[in-house]
């Protein structure tokens, strides 16, 4: 009911900013079309989305709750941008797509280049679904390096897709799809399950002992069967849950933080590491930080980068290394490339360090020989 009358304020409101030549209709769920015809000019067009979105930006009381909408708006324009009904609104919907990825509450006009980037997308999908079942998914892990022993002290592990038709294919590329379309659940299970796996295969060799830092996203965070999913691995495969890290962005810890001190807390119950990723880029409250009960704070590549001659990214590092002495907890840099900026962390403190100075990402096997020719003097 409270729905049904949402969607009567919206309608009234949008009614509200348009002429009496002008159509509206809803076309199911929350999706409306507005028909504006005799525009001489495409300023006047975008004078109507801002005052559709403007519109709608006003909070709406459904029987004493206070909720807030907004609108993302596609506009396709005749006959530029097709010529019957059909193509109309097909190009409509592509561009509130793009609007919808632009963050929202905002309005597209329609391109043709639109068209073939959402038919892009839609290959990505289907293919991303096609590689589940095939297993075209490969791990690869970049070592993580104490500064002050050289050792390694585990590995970080990143999902790669062996796409016949394209190659490898790195996670910018496909995540956000796969995210989109719902498939990051099922494509996070099968990074745990496989990290565990591979985990299992080092456990006779030099890798033996290691500790494998695993990315998960919102989504698989916030889902309560998380920690179960890991304890249930860790059984089926005799690992020490010391061995697993999850390590999550800081807009995932920050997107629900009261969800997220719980999700942790069960993590932490059943002996498993958290960190949190791309520290310092986000908006974390130190009230909640400090209720947080993460292992390890990961420094973002952008405050790594050229530390030896940035003073304000070098003040930022150092209140980082204080913030998580304070809280007990460890850092890892992430994004060390130069003798510059290694030389500069060794001397900032107690630093674990990620990055091509160390080693690129690399398959299983790889990394095996390299800690084998002496990569990593010894594993802690």
């Amino acid at each position: 009911m409270a729905g049904d009358k949402l969607l009567r304020v919206v309608a009234d409101r949008l009614r509200g900013t348009l002429r009496r030549s002008d159509t509206l209709a809803r076309l199911g769920g929350d999706e409306f079309v507005v028909v504006v015809p005799n525009v001489p000019s495409t300023a006047e067009l975008v004078g109507v989305t801002e005052k559709i979105v403007a519109a709608l930006d006003s909070p709406v009381d459904l029987d004493g709750h206070t909720v807030t909408v907004g609108a993302s708006i596609g506009v396709s324009i005749f006959p530029e941008d097709g010529q019957d009904c059909q193509t109309l609104m097909k190009n409509a919907d592509t561009a509130m797509y793009r609007a919808k990825q632009n963050g929202r509450n905002t309005f597209c006009f329609y391109d043709s280049e639109m068209n073939t980037q959402a038919l892009d997308r839609l290959w990505l999908e289907g293919a991303l679904r096609r590689a589940l079942v095939q297993g075209e998914f490969q791990l690869y892990y970049q070592p993580q390096i104490d500064l002050q022993t050289g050792a390694m002290t585990g590995v970080e592990a990143l999902i790669r897709w062996n796409c016949p038709d394209r190659g490898i294919v790195a996670p910018g590329m496909f995540i956000p799809v796969a995210e989109e379309s719902q498939l990051i659940s099922r494509i996070g299970l099968w990074v745990l399950e496989e990290a565990c796996r591979q985990l299992v295969r080092w456990q006779d060799g030099l890798l033996a002992g290691v500790k494998v830092a695993i990315n998960v996203s919102g989504r698989q965070f916030l889902n309560r069967a998380l920690a179960d999913c890991v304890s249930d691995l860790l059984q089926q495969y005799g690992l020490d849950p010391s061995q697993i890290e999850i390590e999550l962005t800081e807009s995932t810890v920050m997107a629900e933080p009261e969800r997220a001190i719980e999700q942790l807390q069960r993590l932490r119950q059943i002996g498993v590491h958290v960190s949190v990723d791309d520290f310092g880029t986000g908006y974390s409250s130190l009230g909640y930080l400090k209720r947080l009960p993460l292992n390890t704070i990961k420094v973002d590549r952008s405050f790594v980068h050229d530390i030896d001659n940035q003073r304000d990214n070098a003040a930022i590092v150092t209140a980082i290394l204080g913030l998580a002495d304070a809280l007990n907890m460890s850092i890892i840099a992430e994004g060390v490339e130069t003798e510059g900026e290694e030389r500069h962390l060794r001397g900032a403190g107690s630093i674990t360090a990620q990055g091509f100075r160390y080693a690129r990402p690399m398959p299983a096997d790889q990394l095996a020989a390299w800690v084998g020719n002496g990569g990593g003097a010894q594993i802690h």
